[in-house]
């Protein structure tokens, strides 16, 4: 993997893997929020139009759970954004999560491409706001002040994921892609690695192999919380 002529420019993906040994549900789990709700029902815009209520109060549940001060950014997190903070080359970080477990952690040059639970959004005026607490459809917009309009600033199903040009010119940079803690069956992000496979390095670290593990020129299975701190480590001693 990788010359050693300069640094590669770095694009790496995380997904609900990483986020699930901070104690937060992923969505293939078979117990907690998820597993009490169809797919239909809270997560795409046709449900938010039918009942803004139970997908308001779903996502309060949510971020109820991300307030829960044992549910804190793990090593595997902040191993990332020490990579960031010392690394010379090229580096963003893509995460298909909308906790803000990286963000706590200190990562800065991160993309939320599926939207961030913490954040609403107005569709009256399109403005994003903060929203640690509880959203009802009366709750007013902080920037125009119109009720019935703060929407979960969360991609649901059926919508493009955010900041896709962005994410794209940075895979066509770069010379080593990583993909951590997904499934590799939720697309746009699942198709990352078969973009750059032909001419970037690609790793994956997962605590099992993915859906797409075999794109890989390498996989390492294990736990988040061993396998990313012994990847930065790893990077930082060649290149820092």
């Amino acid at each position: 993997m990788i010359g050693d002529m300069k640094p590669p420019n770095i694009v790496i993906l995380t997904g609900a893997g990483i986020s699930k040994e901070s104690g937060l549900h992923t969505f293939r789990d078979g117990d907690g929020l998820w597993a009490k709700h169809r797919i239909e029902d809270v997560a795409t815009p046709e449900a938010f139009a039918r009942n803004p209520a139970l997908v308001q109060g779903f996502y309060n549940a949510r971020r109820a759970q991300l307030r829960d001060p044992t549910v804190q950014p793990n090593v595997a997190h902040r191993a990332l954004a020490e990579l960031e903070a010392n690394w010379p080359g090229g580096f963003l970080l893509v995460t298909q999560n909308i906790d803000d477990l990286h963000d706590r952690a200190g990562s800065r040059r991160l993309i939320h491409m599926h939207g961030e639970l913490m954040k609403a959004r107005c569709l009256r005026c399109g403005a994003v706001s903060e929203a640690g607490g509880d959203l009802s459809p009366e709750t007013p917009c902080p920037a125009c002040e119109a009720a019935g309009g703060m929407r979960p600033h969360v991609v649901w199903f059926g919508e493009m994921p955010l900041e896709m040009e962005r994410i794209g010119a940075a895979l066509d940079a770069c010379d080593l892609f990583v993909s951590i803690g997904t499934s590799g069956a939720v697309y746009p992000a699942a198709g990352f690695v078969q973009e750059v496979r032909h001419r970037a390095d690609t790793l994956e670290l997962n605590l099992e192999p993915s859906e797409g593990s075999h794109l890989f020129d390498e996989a390492r299975h294990g736990p988040a919380t061993r396998l990313v701190p012994a990847f930065v480590r790893e990077m930082l001693a060649k290149w820092a």
